[in-house]
């Protein structure tokens, strides 16, 4: 969303551009920054320390756990102390420092996010930040879903913490990373469209948990970017910074940088002309950086009306939650927190795109004078089709959440044998039209569909021949040991122990201290005694 006037500003109303045209104009000539070929190579190294990682898993079968501060979320859970959960850990420690630095050099999807604005700047487009007020608030939700939660909801209900114990090495390295596919599709949505849409450092702004952790620790930090007496506020700072701060206003303010986001990318002191920015310490002063940044908070210039940014926290957190994550089995919590940044957004564009007379979308013009350009019919239908295909995620996520609370609430007990009979056949109705309407093999809806009908076998085992069909799908896709487990009493209870045995084995062969398939290799072989 660039700086491009669709029409005159003194005829064009508030909320016309996204973003707006009126921010500050730097004076003179920008030169480029030097620390970008730098901080490139670093990220280079960053992933090919990663692919070390992974060959070092493929060639031994072990390693240690994935450096991702995700897998914190289920050192939380489990207790198991994980190498991610270390490095998350550190990270944090070290941005009460020196900042939040290891966002601008240590991070992958940064490097993601950069390399699609400097593909996005080969053809000519070169997007300014949006700035929201309260979508802004987006990954500090996530971040305390995925972090704080767990825990107080255990707090709540009154269960025990799990106990502490190391988890550092595994063997299922790949257990909890997407495919190829879905890989490249959250780097085409919370790179590409996310950069094109908000800005170069979009998917940190309005997305990334782990980024609003570092930020909120940023006003505890001594490691800041200072000015000097040569500063004339001449703006080359903030033309280069692709991380949304106005570097000029707060170091002429506070006489240095104290706005969360920023990721020491070091680009502002690279590209001032008279050498009056730097890296280094100053004392922290927590209280009043806070009161400074609420009050910017408060009286920045966003790019939309206060009803427009309730709407799309609204439609955010509706479709992440409730519809993107998880879908088909694949889409992952940050990937659905992109899609649900793209909703919001997408829905006030066709908003505007209704009632606004002149439009732009980062420079481009898509109305003007009530009549739609070219890019303004292709926004509408980008507009269309992804509304569209949020009410069949929403329909298609409803079914199975409605066939998925119907089988638990039956198993839970408290039916009659015919009134049970009849809860898991709707049930599974509900699961097949939404198997029916999916594009790809969901593991999860097809384990799912494999339980609800090893249950309804009891009732009539015709029924275990679908329960098979479905758990040996969902474990040629994923050979998840838990899948083994219902998919050998289905067998057990077929008769057909010779097929069940061969399966528990071979589990235990990958993870020899699975408990759940060494009992269920004994009760086979008692089964089996008490055949013959």
């Amino acid at each position: 969303m660039s700086t491009t006037d669709a029409a005159p500003a003194a005829s064009r109303p508030a909320g016309s551009d996204l973003p707006r045209p009126d921010r500050f104009k730097p004076r003179g000539t920008v030169k480029g920054s030097k620390r970008g070929r730098i901080r490139a190579v670093v990220l280079l190294l960053v992933h090919v320390a990663a692919a070390i990682h992974i060959a070092q898993w493929l060639a031994d079968g072990s390693t240690v756990s994935p450096i991702e501060p995700s897998e914190t979320e289920e050192a939380l859970d489990t207790g198991g102390v994980n190498a991610g959960m270390v490095f998350f850990g550190l990270a944090i420690l070290s941005a009460l420092l020196l900042g939040r630095w290891i966002c601008g050099w240590a991070c992958h999807f940064v490097a993601y996010q950069d390399a699609c604005a400097w593909l996005l700047g080969r053809v000519g487009l070169r997007p300014r930040p949006v700035r929201a007020r309260l979508l802004i608030l987006a990954p500090a939700v996530v971040a305390f879903f995925m972090f704080a939660w767990p825990v107080l909801d255990r707090w709540l209900v009154g269960e025990p913490a799990p106990e502490w114990q190391a988890a550092l090495t595994t063997t299922e390295f790949w257990r909890k990373f997407p495919g190829l596919w879905m890989a490249l599709i959250t780097i085409a949505v919370d790179g590409f469209l996310l950069v094109w849409w908000l800005g170069a450092k979009g998917f940190c702004t309005f997305g990334c948990p782990y980024g609003a952790v570092f930020g909120a620790v940023e006003p505890l930090a001594m490691g800041r970017i200072l000015v000097n007496d040569d500063c004339e506020t001449c703006g080359h700072c903030t033309a280069v910074c692709t991380s949304n701060v106005l570097v000029h206003k707060e170091v002429a303010q506070h006489g240095m940088v104290i706005d969360p986001g920023c990721m020491k990318c070091m680009d502002c002191v690279s590209a001032c002309p008279k050498d009056a920015l730097r890296y280094g310490f100053a004392k922290p002063r927590p209280v009043s950086r806070g009161r400074a940044l609420l009050t910017r908070w408060r009286k920045q210039q966003a790019d939309f009306s206060w009803g427009e940014e309730l709407l799309m926290v609204t439609v955010w957190a509706a479709t992440t939650y409730f519809v993107y994550r998880g879908l088909f089995g694949y889409v992952s919590l940050l990937l659905a927190v992109g899609l649900g940044v793209i909703a919001a957004i997408t829905l006030v564009l066709g908003w505007r795109l209704v009632t606004r007379r002149d439009l732009s979308l980062q420079g481009r013009p898509l109305k003007v004078g009530g009549s739609l350009k070219t890019a303004g019919l292709v926004a509408a239908v980008v507009v269309v089709t992804w509304l569209g295909f949020t009410g069949y995620a929403a329909w298609l996520t409803r079914e199975i959440r409605m066939g998925r609370e119907l089988a638990q609430t039956t198993l839970a007990g408290g039916f009659t044998p015919p009134e049970a009979r009849s809860r898991l056949d709707e049930s599974v109705a509900h699961l097949e039209t939404a198997l029916a309407a999916t594009p790809v093999e969901d593991v999860g809806l097809h384990t799912l569909l494999g339980l609800v009908e090893r249950e309804r076998g009891r009732f009539d085992p015709t029924h275990f021949t679908a329960a098979e069909h479905h758990l040996r799908i969902a474990y040629r896709n994923e050979p998840d040991p838990r899948v083994i487990i219902p998919l050998t009493d289905v067998l057990a209870m077929r008769g057909a122990f010779d097929e069940a045995e061969p399966l528990l084995r071979e589990v235990l062969e990958r993870f020899p201290d699975y408990a759940p398939a060494m009992q269920r290799l004994e009760m086979l072989e008692a089964q089996r005694q008490q055949g013959r």
